[in-house]
């Protein structure tokens, strides 16, 4: 049941498949520059990555890639926000991971995808055509040893969720994923801004739930919870202010240092 309903939902994404973006992007305006797989690259190596590259977009809830399906891309998340989800033969999903501007989509040496990826916001990606990046990769230092910094960052950040998963309580859960969002968004705007943290909460509280494991109840209990005791202020539907960076992390129940927040 589940494999014939991912069949049809593929072809209707065929259908409304509006990807391809080709227009040309200077990588030294790349907004995520300083943390992408290319971070560490010499001018020589990002002209080589420039000829293999292309961008693609997508607009909100389209798929990116099906679980199983060849996947002749890897690539950077340029901006906006998707998530990583698999789906079991009878159908119940579970969303296991959020990508984030700078992440990185994809693993060399695999031609196929593991999980579904569906963009939750309209998301910029910037791809590299995998067989020529695999090749460039093999011979530039630079981009081997960024990815595999990433990769351990991703298998820490994994270990530390099922922390947050199996032993933390409702509130602490949601107080972690703020940290993480707020922590991440203020990495990649690295302009010198002052004052408190501010943020697009780019998940509805309905995704929360599922990746959290709550209830929707439960998540909007746990935010109104949270705005109520002055951790974090709403400004709209979406937008999430902290005061103080340490009391949202006290929340979380993780120290100072951020914990499994990198």
């Amino acid at each position: 049941m589940a494999s014939l309903e991912k069949s049809a939902a593929r072809t209707a994404d065929k259908t409304v498949d509006k990807t391809a973006d080709t227009a040309h992007r200077d990588c030294a305006d790349c907004p995520i520059r300083h943390r992408a797989v290319c971070a560490r690259c010499e001018p020589d190596e990002l002209d080589r990555l420039d000829e293999i590259k292309y961008y693609r977009s997508f607009e909100a809830g389209q798929t990116v890639i099906w679980s199983g399906d060849p996947m002749d891309f890897v690539a950077s998340v340029v901006s906006g926000i998707a998530t990583l989800t698999q789906t079991m033969e009878d159908g119940r999903t579970q969303m296991v991971g959020l990508l984030l501007p700078s992440d990185f989509v994809g693993r060399p040496g695999r031609d196929r995808a593991a999980y579904d990826v569906v963009a939750t916001t309209d998301i910029v990606m910037c791809c590299f055509r995998r067989k020529p990046f695999e090749q460039m990769m093999a011979r530039t230092p630079h981009i081997a040893q960024r990815l595999l910094e990433m990769t351990l960052d991703e298998l820490d950040a994994a270990r530390e969720w099922m922390l947050v998963l199996g032993r933390k309580t409702a509130r602490e859960k949601i107080a972690s994923l703020l940290a993480i969002i707020g922590r991440r968004d203020a990495a990649l705007h690295m302009d010198g801004r002052s004052g408190p943290l501010t943020f697009d909460l780019p998940l509805t509280r309905e995704a929360m739930a599922d990746y959290l494991g709550l209830t929707l109840e439960t998540v909007s209990r746990q935010v109104s919870a949270l705005k109520r005791d002055g951790v974090i202020v709403l400004e709209g539907k979406r937008r999430i202010l902290v005061p103080d960076m340490n009391r949202l992390l006290e929340e979380a129940g993780d120290d100072s240092d951020g914990g499994m927040l990198f």
